[in-house]
């Protein structure tokens, strides 16, 4: 069977870790803190649960075909133990984290290991350590580059309600997924609201702010990116559930550091690499830090 590991067990790494398991077409183990005996996953076709496998030592971890990694951005670093005996020249790293800068990030803890971009849409929600709710935010759930690794992961999924979307422009659709992110992500966590507070109408006006600037620094990053950008990102969100939450939502709620250093962040550096000013977005970072330091 392939042999999967999955490195970071939250909302986003436990919906994929609970679809691959109920299929029973692969072995996977999950690396954890604390050991768990099953996960369970809420979903709109029928909540499942399966039976786990975990390890807790690094020096236990085997290396396997896959490895899902889903911590936060900002975390990489720390799975680093994990990844150094996980991988073999062989293992493919899904990185299953936000952010347009996976391969810069991931690259140098994996030897010679494929790290595998993606962009996941789906919203996840940790509702207790063993148990995770699926909510779909659209058509696909996953988007991976049209090259062999990318396939690779499409075809891992196959048989899970997961969709993948294989594209010959990932950096675009990476770049459309960080608009959203830019603004959600942000906005949730400053005003410890769901997704519902982004359906006031200065809000809205604050959303397509940030949009348009991050527009013009992805277009200078190489994005093909069409002339009604932002509206249409706008547009989008106001799709997503009223009661969703947000990475950096959910991590102030826990007391946990954001992600803002890898979504805010590298539309602020680009823009100052191009001249392309980003007050909106660079105020939002500075308010972030603020709550970070704290």
């Amino acid at each position: 069977m392939t042999t999967i590991a999955a490195v970071g067990l939250g909302s986003i790494g436990g919906i994929a870790a609970a679809s691959l398991l109920a299929t029973g077409r692969y072995e996977l183990i999950a690396c954890t803190r604390r050991p768990l005996t099953h996960l369970y996953l809420e979903r709109p076709e029928g909540d499942v649960g399966v039976p786990l496998r975990t390890i807790v030592d690094p020096a236990d971890a085997p290396v396997v075909d896959w490895v899902l990694l889903s911590t936060k951005a900002h975390e990489t670093v720390s799975a680093a133990p994990w990844l150094a005996r996980l991988c073999g020249p062989a293992t493919r790293v899904a990185v299953l984290q936000n952010g347009i800068d996976q391969q810069r990030r991931v690259g140098p803890l994996v030897g010679r290991a494929t790290v595998v971009p993606t962009i996941v849409y789906y919203n996840g929600e940790r509702l207790a350590p063993d148990r995770v709710r699926l909510r779909h935010a659209g058509a696909d759930d996953f988007a991976v580059a049209d090259d062999a690794a990318g396939r690779a992961f499409a075809q891992l999924f196959a048989d899970t309600p997961l969709q993948v979307q294989v594209s010959d422009d990932f950096p675009t659709l990476a770049w459309r997924k960080l608009l959203l992110n830019l603004a959600a992500n942000p906005i949730t966590a400053l005003t410890n609201r769901r997704q519902e507070v982004l359906r006031r109408d200065d809000v809205r006006a604050l959303c397509v702010a940030i949009f348009e600037e991050a527009v013009a620094v992805a277009r200078a990053e190489g994005a093909r990116f069409g002339p009604n950008e932002a509206a249409d990102a706008l547009a989008t969100l106001m799709t997503y559930p009223l009661d969703a939450g947000t990475s950096m939502y959910f991590d102030r709620l826990a007391g946990r550091h954001s992600e803002v250093e890898a979504l805010t962040g590298p539309v602020v550096e680009a823009g100052r690499r191009h001249g392309i000013p980003t007050p909106v977005n660079r105020t939002l970072l500075t308010l972030m830090r603020a709550i970070d330091d704290a």
